[in-house]
């Protein structure tokens, strides 16, 4: 293969087929999608088994490439959950008939075709073709070479599906892994409306460096939880270890432990318990670091300026000790990648002083940054977790996956 012109010029074709199905039309092919996860679960794990012999065991990003029954059934089950979801598009968002008589009606239609580019996470797969098609967009997926296989059997299903409900299939196309074929998706302007990045920060960067189609980025977390010196400690220590260690190798999880240097004591002697069970290995500023190696903490590095503003994706973290709230805006200012950061608190001045003044996505009082995802917020599934301020912010969920269109009516009027 030279190029992926056909591809491109195949989805841009079907765009004409998905944008005049009616809702419940969609939501069908979505249940059919689900059922038809549930039935191949067995195939699907077949492949996915294919694509986990190649990584290595260690290798962090196994934890976000791995199916089991489990994870396939809360995919299935996530899919019906966007079934269920209003229909976005369509939607009449203002109407008003102006003093020459005509009627001006703004309505939601969908971007077109959306091209997402991912890592290891075949999860996405699903996600996004099935917002999209609940949206009215096509979709071109570009996922890595680490989940081939698995993102392979995925699509192959979701095409049979639109098959058996006489759709076009081009509505969800898989790209090659090839990376001589991004730059030309890149610059697809003809064909593409808008891509989506999801994964490492260095992906991010390379597509917004070479993009002409309209990016909006999303994935990069360099998340943060700053303990406030008025906080309880056990509760402190329990919303830091979920952010840590429920599930390490996400965007929503913890990089960063910023503490108050009046209960850095406290609080470390309370975090290592669950830390060490789970082999966290902790890189420390220089007043953590001699706290921690008194208690005799096990997996401890001495931090490096690298180590803060550094997404680790594995049971990795930092630790720094700071004088005060103020000091902790600081840091997160010069370090957050803006996607999700917390404050531990019972002080209910600083508490606000936190939530007004960190830029970020989400940001939290008193709860675990783990809970920044679009099913989590009650949005189904989701593309990614937008860090930037236009269009789409947070979740980059079903809502997002419109955009407006004018519906100018008249009997004759000239200008």
């Amino acid at each position: 293969m030279e190029n992926i012109t056909e591809q491109l010029e195949a989805a841009l074709a079907a765009t004409r087929d998905v944008n005049q199905l009616d809702s419940d039309t969609k939501a069908h092919i979505l249940t059919d999608l689900a059922e038809a996860l549930r039935a191949r679960v067995t195939v699907i794990l077949f492949e996915n088994e294919k694509d986990l012999k190649l990584l290595d065991a260690d290798d962090p990003k196994r934890d976000r490439l791995v199916l089991n029954a489990e994870r396939m059934e809360a995919l299935a089950k996530s899919v019906l959950d966007v079934a269920k979801l209003p229909d976005p598009s369509g939607k009449l968002l203002n109407q008003q008939v102006l003093d020459n008589g005509l009627l001006l009606e703004k309505k939601a239609v969908p971007l077109g075709v959306v091209a997402v580019i991912y890592e290891s996470r075949p999860n996405v797969t699903i996600d996004v073709a099935a917002l999209c098609i609940r949206s009215g967009n096509v979709c071109l997926l570009r996922g890595g070479t680490d989940a081939f296989h698995t993102n392979q059997i995925l699509v192959e299903i979701i095409q049979k599906v639109l098959i058996q409900n006489h759709l076009n299939p081009n509505i969800v196309q898989l790209l090659p892994t090839d990376r001589k074929f991004v730059q030309e998706l890149l610059t697809a302007t003809k064909f593409v409306d808008i891509i989506i990045p999801r994964g490492s920060q260095s992906l991010i960067d390379f597509v917004r460096a070479h993009a002409k189609v309209p990016v909006i980025e999303t994935g990069a977390g360099v998340c943060h939880t700053y303990v406030e010196q008025s906080a309880t400690i056990d509760k402190a220590v329990a919303i830091v270890a979920n952010a840590k260690i429920s599930r390490p190798s996400v965007c929503n999880a913890l990089d960063t432990i910023l503490l108050d240097e009046e209960i850095a004591d406290l609080f470390l002697d309370g975090i290592i318990v669950p830390f060490e069970k789970e082999r966290v290995e902790v890189f420390a500023d220089e007043r953590s670091y001699a706290i921690l190696e008194r208690l005799g903490y096990p997996y401890l590095q001495q931090a490096n300026e690298i180590d803060f503003g550094r997404e680790f994706l594995d049971l990795k973290c930092s630790i720094k000790v700071l004088n005060g709230l103020e000091q902790a805006l600081t840091h997160i200012a010069t370090y957050s990648s803006r996607h999700s950061e917390c404050i531990v608190s019972n002080d209910s001045e600083k508490l606000e002083r936190f939530m007004n003044a960190v830029d970020a996505a989400a940001v939290y009082a008193n709860a675990s940054t783990r809970f920044t995802d679009g099913g989590e917020f009650g949005l189904g599934a989701e593309i990614g977790i937008s860090t930037q301020k236009l269009h789409a912010r947070g979740p980059f969920a079903l809502e997002k996956l419109v955009t407006e269109k004018w519906y100018v009516t008249g009997n004759g009027q000239i200008r």
